[in-house]
């Protein structure tokens, strides 16, 4: 063997040396012909609307692994995954019942936490107890990762800075406008945001003339809001879910409350708003973690060095309004696809199915789906890359205005001004 020959062996012998540890890694896991992720949806009950958004964007991205991507790519191999869930008709004793059945029963150890914060933190031990990994699309709670939960991992942007870009947004605008009112359910996503909506109003100037909130099931808040008007507040920071956002803004209509900017959570991102609200949509506000022309995409990726994985904005849009027979997606969904990308993206790093591998693999990844950034602190699990949008529905359209580069239209301010309110 002449000496170019010995070069050639011994640098094949350095790299299958390199690689072993690696393959010994997965050949020591027995893999499955399918990798089932999976948990409680609210499919009925209160939850219900946010509820069918996230089922919609966990069949579309179970069908871009599988039949575009081509399967999770692990040992080797291409397993495809299949989505396992039960409908938890958005109640917290069916989450934790669910969640026991789907880990003991279906086997399935990469969990989508349930939506809404209350639940999420409420099937949070569950998961843990069985050091099954907790993935939330839809509870962005603060609290929920503050814990300690080892296997608790967020997707969806933290609660504390919902309201922070409408705030923003006002002052860029209107640097006198600072008398603020904060109208809130009271539970646990909502008591977060007004959380880190009170420490930012304390750092940036404005002043609280109102603070109140309002039960879960509440039916009417014209109490509280014929007190806050006398107030005359610049600013209103309220909601909870859909259903109370989108009352508290048919009864601000109603009454004629001529606030300068309504900013309302999670209502006013859903195309339900409106339907129902008709022209009284117009105008207001709502914080958003993706929406339809976000521009997230391979350019975004190169911009802050990470990679591009997942389908394109296009693809997903288009085929969530196959599935859903006309619907258009909302954040709701944007965050279901991507948490299950997430997980792909962990498994093929950690080139294992053990949960505490993938675990230590997701705190090193750092990418960009569509959806937007994903990293999160390793300790806490929280997500604390993800940037989100401020929408204001404008003549029936829902547009995004802000932060400026990934405007789809100007801000229309104030909310009495906006076309197509009268």
């Amino acid at each position: 063997m002449n000496k170019k020959s010995w070069l050639i062996t011994i640098l094949l012998a350095a790299i299958a040396v390199i690689c072993l540890p690696s393959m010994h890694a997965v050949a020591g896991d027995e893999l499955p012909k399918e990798i089932v992720v999976g948990g409680p949806i609210s499919m009925t009950g209160k939850f219900a609307k946010e509820g069918q958004q996230g089922f919609w964007g966990f069949q579309i991205a179970e069908r871009w692994v599988n039949e575009v991507y081509g399967g999770v790519k692990i040992g080797g191999k291409k397993i495809p995954i299949r989505y396992k869930y039960y409908d938890d008709e958005s109640k917290k004793e069916s989450v934790t019942s669910l969640l026991e059945r789907l880990i003991t029963v279906d086997s399935v150890k990469f969990l989508l936490a349930p939506y809404s914060s209350g639940l999420t933190i409420a099937g949070a031990p569950i998961a843990e107890k069985y050091k099954a990994l907790y993935m939330s699309h839809g509870g962005a709670g603060d609290r929920i990762f503050e814990q300690g939960y080892r296997y608790a991992v967020q997707t969806i942007g933290i609660g504390s800075r919902y309201q922070l870009s409408a705030l923003d947004m006002v002052r860029s605008i209107d640097p006198n406008a600072r008398k603020v009112a904060l109208f809130f359910k009271d539970d646990e996503f909502s008591r977060t945001v007004m959380d880190g909506a009170k420490e930012y109003i304390k750092k940036n100037g404005f002043e609280i003339v109102f603070e109140r909130t309002y039960p879960a099931e509440a039916k009417d808040m014209t109490p509280a809001l014929t007190e806050m008007k006398i107030k005359n507040p610049d600013i209103l920071l309220a909601g909870g879910h859909f259903a109370d956002g989108q009352l508290l803004a048919k009864q601000i209509g109603d009454m004629g409350i001529d606030v300068k900017a309504a900013s309302i959570l999670v209502a006013p991102t859903l195309p339900a708003f409106i339907q129902a609200l008709g022209k009284q949509a117009n105008g207001f506000l709502g914080p958003s973690h993706w929406e339809i022309g976000a521009r997230f995409g391979i350019e975004t990726s190169k911009t802050i060095g990470s990679g591009y994985f997942g389908p394109t904005q296009e693809w997903f849009i288009n085929e969530f309004r196959k599935v859903s027979k006309g619907t258009d997606p909302e954040y709701h969904a944007a965050d279901a696809i991507a948490s299950i990308l997430v997980y792909v993206k962990a498994i093929e790093t950690a080139q294992s199915l053990d949960t505490d591998k993938v675990r230590a693999a997701m705190n090193r990844l750092h990418f960009v789906p569509f959806y937007g950034e994903w990293g999160i602190d390793p300790d806490t699990g929280k997500q604390i890359k993800h940037q989100m949008v401020l929408i204001q529905w404008q003549n029936g359209e829902k547009e995004i205005i802000w932060p400026i580069e990934a405007q789809t239209a100007k801000p229309c301010y104030p909310v009495a001004a906006c076309p197509g309110r009268k």
